[in-house]
């Protein structure tokens, strides 16, 4: 378990246990019952098969960047909703980002981009009782101070790669809480515009026409981002002014 005086950061409804390696830090959490308003809270030194997007691996040296997971249970949120839980995290992520430099957006739905560099992603997945979320789990990467990259992936960036020096793991972690818990309350306190407001102004390539690709049949093609539905379904205008709405793993941004 992580040192007390590290732990002491985090406020006290957040239950904090790290592990120097583990499969995965959602795999870590229990799933069990939390009081309203807590949250249960995994970090790892090394993830040996940390996930990312579509069934992809996450890369990260050991101890270099931040892994982590949470797990809580929304409260009146409904399944039909449940994007709303995506939006909060990816704009906790990137506000936590933004202290430290400029060009944070998120890819939709949800990967954290500096400029045309990923530095961040994470999974969302949730239990449902009838029509409503009972549980949810969350599992973020953040690459934060590792310098060199080797997998496959077009295009990682580190914090430190942008900044130039060493960042402190439990300061981001500590300010994402803190931005996560202020969103997460704003939905509970029924201002889901503007949670979605903000979740569209930061969204990567918000504005300009962009190439895509349709994952269903392989076609590219150019076209802006009109809207994002309360489903997360994006929809997208062509130039020539038809309209064309996709789901995850439907669509590919062209980079």
């Amino acid at each position: 378990m992580i040192n007390n005086i590290v732990s002491s950061k985090l406020p006290a409804n957040w239950h904090h246990e790290h592990f120097e390696t583990l499969d995965t830090t959602m795999e870590a959490l229990s799933g069990d019952p939390l009081p309203e308003g807590e949250f249960r809270l995994v970090t790892t030194d090394c993830q040996t098969a940390g996930r990312g997007q579509r069934g992809t691996s996450w890369e990260s040296e050991p101890g270099e960047n931040l892994l982590f997971s949470f797990e809580f249970f929304p409260k009146d949120i409904k399944a039909s909703e449940q994007f709303l839980l995506s939006e909060v995290t990816a704009l906790a992520v990137a506000q936590t980002l933004e202290y430290h430099t400029s060009g944070i957006t998120v890819k939709w739905p949800n990967d954290i981009y500096c400029f045309d560099w990923k530095i961040g992603g994470m999974l969302l997945e949730h239990r449902l009782r009838g029509e409503m979320i009972e549980h949810t789990l969350v599992g973020i990467g953040i690459n934060l101070n590792q310098l060199d990259f080797h997998s496959d992936a077009p295009n990682p960036v580190s914090l430190r790669r942008i900044l130039n020096r060493e960042v402190n793991h439990m300061g981001i972690l500590t300010a994402f809480v803190r931005h996560f818990e202020f969103l997460l309350n704003m939905l509970y306190n029924g201002k889901v515009a503007a949670v979605e407001h903000q979740y569209f102004q930061t969204l990567y390539r918000r504005t300009g026409f962009y190439p895509y690709r349709d994952l269903r049949t392989g076609e590219e093609f150019t076209a802006h981002i009109l809207t994002i539905s309360p489903l997360g379904r994006i929809t997208l205008r062509m130039p020539d002014g038809s309209e064309r709405e996709y789901a995850f793993k439907e669509l590919q941004f062209v980079l």
